[in-house]
């Protein structure tokens, strides 16, 4: 058994010899104890954010059909896109990009649709972009999915002017010459745009920069990225790649800290040698990913351990707005479009990624899974006026429980998963509590062979009822496609029983678990 703590202290393991002794010797078995009435921190909405990149069929198809599309669509953008989107609850969206950003100029997608100079997107595909999706269609989109816009700005062939009156045409409310031009294209009331990032992946696509170069160029852009009225930006600085640690610390050593309110961090779980298939794998792969997914954990600890270093009162947060799984392109499909199918195994990378986000919430303030539609590790697939959601898709529809709620302090037993001699935790979870008292509890079990017995106890308060929904499927690369939308999706888990503020269920194997516990 492998115990895994949060980082509270006066936590202790339960006495379950009664429960254990209940059990077939053959059975697996797992322990949690979650302390109901302790917790420090808020795990924010923002950990659950989205990317959507001007990158194959993400904005055009996927969000942007046209207003003369015969897809029912509001003022352009897809509605069945919208609603499913608004049923998870999306609390942001980062746009343009991604590699993209840093050869956008926000200019080009202004104005009449038919005045707008069309360029090249020579980051994905070399595909004419013809700008028809700009600003205003994005805050359209943010207005309509009920979201927060996250404005990634040109650093890297753009200039500080630029980046400065995006702001202002966002943001300002007086008489100045961006505000007028935003009036001028229709919109009188500015959106007040609060998040902000200062280019994007600069030591590689966004201009090959090296640390100490980006961290002297954002000082400068960040110097007129202005505040106006009540609004307050909140400044990302354009962090490290997986590993990168110099990187991290060179800009929390030379960027003012008053400059500085988040710092990003992008790491892809794939093997960037051969990423395979993402629908023909066998065990040896699937562990593979999932034991990648785990280094997840190590390489955010490292960041943050670093961050605490230079700024131990939290004020800057961690911003880990690019992640997800990256395989091999469809067969058939153009290879800068990065379109990926979407399977059980990918579910698993999120549920995981998910609770290691949320027990490092007192300084990881935003995520961005890549991408929404269409690319990488997607929500949704569109096909014409077709739509289908992933198994990734339902991951967030069930772990929106933990939207703004209280980290809960636990401790876990748990069995390994193990294959050809390496090991790897069989369960992991994650647990919070809701403004409205209720408890959520979030399990994964990535064994594909055992299933896990497990107990919960419940300190601190007094809880008589729950429920919930499990996701699995018949194998590890099951998969939603047009012709079969429903293969992989959540249903109502029958078999959970509590008393005495004790839960007892079986986690099946390859399987996620939403719990919801009340008085």
């Amino acid at each position: 058994m492998k115990r895994q703590r949060t980082s509270f202290a006066n936590t202790a393991l339960p006495v379950v010899a009664a429960f254990f002794l209940s059990m077939t010797l053959s059975g697996q078995q797992a322990s949690l104890v979650i302390n109901t009435d302790q917790g420090e921190h808020i795990i924010s909405r923002h950990i659950y954010g989205h990317f959507s990149e001007h990158l194959g069929h993400c904005i055009y198809g996927g969000f942007w059909v046209g207003k003369d599309s015969s897809i029912p669509n509001t003022n352009g953008i897809r509605n069945d896109v919208v609603d499913a989107l608004r049923k998870i609850d999306i609390p942001n969206l980062r746009w343009p990009g991604g590699c993209f950003a840093d050869e956008y100029h926000w200019m080009d997608g202004i104005g009449p649709a038919s005045e707008r100079p069309k360029m090249v997107n020579t980051h994905w595909g070399g595909v004419t972009e013809d700008n028809s999706f700009g600003t205003h269609e994005f805050m359209d989109l943010c207005e309509q999915l009920g979201t927060e816009p996250y404005i990634c700005g040109n650093l890297g062939s753009g200039t500080v002017k630029e980046m400065s009156q995006w702001v202002e045409y966002l943001n300002f409310d007086g008489i100045s010459p961006m505000a007028d031009l935003r009036r001028l294209n229709g919109r009188e009331e500015p959106w007040g745009v609060r998040f902000w990032g200062i280019g994007n992946e600069n030591w590689g696509c966004g201009g090959h920069m090296t640390a100490e170069f980006y961290a002297d160029q954002y000082r400068r852009f960040a110097t007129y990225c202005r505040n106006y009225g009540r609004n307050r930006l909140y400044r990302i600085a354009g962090g490290a790649n997986s590993e990168d640690l110099n990187w991290t610390e060179t800009l929390m050593k030379n960027i003012p800290h008053n400059l500085m309110d988040g710092i990003s961090l992008h790491y892809y779980t794939t093997n960037w040698r051969d990423k395979g298939s993402a629908t023909e794998f066998g065990e040896e792969l699937y562990f593979d990913i999932l034991r990648r997914c785990l280094s997840i954990e190590r390489t955010l600890d490292r960041h943050i351990t670093i961050m605490d270093q230079y700024d131990p009162v939290g004020r800057i947060g961690l911003i880990f707005d690019e992640w997800g799984t990256w395989y091999d392109v469809e067969p058939g499909t153009n290879p800068g479009f990065l379109f990926q199918q979407n399977t059980l195994r990918d579910a698993f990378v999120a549920a995981l990624t998910l609770n290691y986000l949320n027990e490092r919430c007192e300084r990881i303030e935003m995520a961005n899974i890549a991408q929404t539609i269409n690319v990488l590790q997607a929500l949704i697939f569109t096909k014409d006026k077709e739509m289908l959601v992933t198994p990734t898709y339902h991951v967030f529809d069930l772990y929106k429980e933990h939207h703004d709620a209280l980290l809960l302090p636990q401790v876990l037993d748990t069995p390994e998963y193990s294959y050809n001699g390496r090991s790897l935790p069989a369960i992991s979870v994650s647990s919070s509590k809701s403004e409205n008292e209720q408890v959520n509890i979030s399990i994964v079990n990535i064994d594909p062979n055992r299933k896990v017995e497990m107990e919960i106890e419940l300190r601190g308060g007094d809880y008589g009822k729950v429920t919930g929904n499990i996701l699995t499927a018949p194998a590890t690369n099951s998969h939603n496609t047009f012709e079969k939308k429903d293969v992989v999706k959540p249903v109502t888990l029958e078999d959970v029983r509590i008393r005495k503020n004790r839960i007892e269920l079986v986690v099946p194997a390859k399987s996620i678990i939403q719990l919801k516990v009340t008085g």
